[in-house]
């Protein structure tokens, strides 16, 4: 369940520079002996003022690279050192997810003397925003209010059915010329044009949620062609992808009760009740209210679920959210949660996110076809984690139907890479905690570091400076924490603190909590995909 609400991309409004020669590259074993003539061009922000873009060109179908092109869009944060360590590609996720901002953050997350070593690079996969062609299925396919998520009879779920096989039709009918080349391997041989385009022998590569499989598909087919590789919040390679869908209902139902835990021991401040289920019973109970009446004439029921999904992703939403829920459910305020919709939850409206999610995914491994196996899996999960179990069992539905055979997902099982860096939070709901146990063991030498206790999507360059100072040490000299046995943890990390209550004041303010600021900076949760 992972498609990109990846804050605003990056303004490419600039005038024609030429090739930027930057620092000069020394001609190492790593960078190759010459950089490829792309075109760099300033789109500086004011929050990043030596921000750059280009383009690369890419097979459409990479079995046949004399056919058809795409064209990939790039962003470049040049390195400023005397020692440069190469590019350093970025991805946030997805898939679907905007990499071309992800650039700027990195490279002011990281510490000053660690990312001026790199060219750190962000790029849209293909088929996502600035890159062409952009994948757009059906706009406006979230548009409020949908039929709700949990279906009352068999003829409401035949209506959420027959809509999603609606999507998998306007989806082949409108770009059945791509559709057979939406797939992770086909994003991982780009990986490798824009290697080439860089003059790079090897690349590093630094990957959140989907691109940390992005990633291991790529180290997979070139494993001479890999540096550094660093995988923050891990997709489990065994559940690709049916499986791993399942397994996020179960994790992001008990982020959840984590919500819920934490409203009622902020009980003096929400007025929800001091018991973790006496508050998630009045969730379940504001649901069907807007069931009855859509808040605002917008926040149905699956609106409502989407408003709350981001809570599962980053605690730091937690405040805003129960702000607005206790607002409905005392004050019968409608505005605060319509004004919370449209942060977090209409910020999953984006059609070309979703196409590309839908095509990546339903292309890359096979689905069932006979919804009997769809309805009796929702079912099953929904007696026991309800949270989300028919939301993601309709985002996910149009592959049921989709108009492309699927592809058998890539094996990974790799001991020709350098040792790759691995983090993952115990309690991560996107991408649960076995992914982790499951990617490390797969990658031999690989080291994982675990935030224990930790529930965020995306842990790395968060605050936790525990996590980054092994971040840091990997990046700047390839140092490692010591090995263990392969199948646990290597190092541990304590969480961060559950945030604290906001006043009332703020608790609905976009910028506070680590929210993304709207001017295209944002931070690192503003900028992964919420279905990552």
């Amino acid at each position: 369940m992972t498609t990109s609400r990846t804050g605003i991309l990056v303004a490419a409004s600039a005038v024609v520079a030429g090739l930027v020669t930057g620092v000069p590259a020394p001609a190492t074993a790593d960078t190759g002996a010459a950089p490829a003539p792309l075109k760099w061009t300033s789109c500086a922000t004011d929050a990043r003022p030596t921000l750059q873009c280009a383009t690369v060109r890419a097979p459409l179908d990479h079995a046949h690279p004399d056919d058809r092109r795409v064209t990939l869009a790039l962003t470049r944060v040049p390195h400023t050192a005397k020692t440069f360590q190469g590019p350093l590609l970025v991805n946030p996720g997805g898939p679907g997810g905007s990499g071309l901002n992800l650039a700027g953050f990195v490279s002011t997350a990281l510490p000053a003397g660690v990312a001026s070593q790199y060219d750190v690079i962000g790029f849209d996969p293909r088929g996502v925003g600035k890159s062409t062609p952009a994948l757009d299925c059906v706009p406006g396919y979230f548009e409020p209010v949908r039929p709700g998520s949990v279906p009352a009879s068999l003829s409401a779920e035949r209506t959420l059915r027959d809509r999603a096989a609606s999507f998998a039709e306007a989806c082949g009918s409108k770009h059945g010329d791509l559709l057979p080349y939406m797939d992770t391997v086909s994003t991982a041989q780009d990986l490798d044009v824009i290697r080439e385009a860089l003059g790079a022998r090897r690349i590093n590569y630094f990957g959140y949620s989907y691109g940390t499989y992005l990633g291991a598909v790529y180290a997979q087919l070139h494993p001479d062609r890999v540096r550094r590789f660093v995988l923050d919040s891990v997709v489990d390679p065994e559940g690709v992808w049916y499986e791993d869908n399942i397994a996020q209902d179960y994790a992001f139902d008990a982020r959840h009760k984590a919500f819920a835990a934490w409203v009622a021991r902020n009980d003096a401040t929400y007025r929800l009740g001091a018991d973790p289920e006496a508050v998630e019973a009045a969730w379940y109970r504001m649901r069907a209210a807007v069931a009855e009446k859509p808040a605002g004439g917008k926040v149905g029921p699956g609106e409502l679920e989407d408003t709350f999904l981001p809570g599962g992703y980053y605690n730091g939403y937690w405040p805003h959210l129960a702000e607005a829920f206790a607002s409905y459910v005392n004050a019968s305020d409608e505005k605060a949660l319509l004004a919370a919709y449209e942060r977090f939850g209409e910020a999953g409206d984006d059609s070309n996110g979703y196409s590309v999610y839908t095509a990546v995914q339903c292309r890359d491994a096979a689905w069932p076809r006979d919804w009997t196996a769809w309805r009796t899996d929702a079912r099953a999960v929904d007696a026991k984690a309800p949270f989300i179990a028919w939301n993601n069992t309709w985002y996910n539905a149009p592959c049921a139907s989709w108009p492309v055979e699927p592809l058998g997902p890539v094996r990974i099982a790799n001991d020709a890479v350098p040792p790759v860096l691995l983090f993952q939070a115990t309690e991560d709901a996107a991408t649960p905690y076995e992914g982790g146990l499951s990617m490390h063991r797969k990658l031999k030498g690989s080291r994982l570091v675990v935030e224990q206790g930790g529930g965020n999507h995306g842990i790395t360059l968060s605050g936790n400076t525990c996590l980054d100072g092994y971040l840091s040490g990997y990046l700047a000299t390839g140092a490692l924490p010591a090995a263990t046995d392969g199948e646990h943890p290597d190092a541990v990390c304590a969480a961060r603190p559950d945030p604290k209550p906001l006043p009332a004041e703020k608790a609905l303010r976009a910028t506070d909590s680590g929210t993304t600021s709207g001017n295209g900076g944002g931070t690192l949760h503003g900028l992964l995909g919420f279905r990552g």
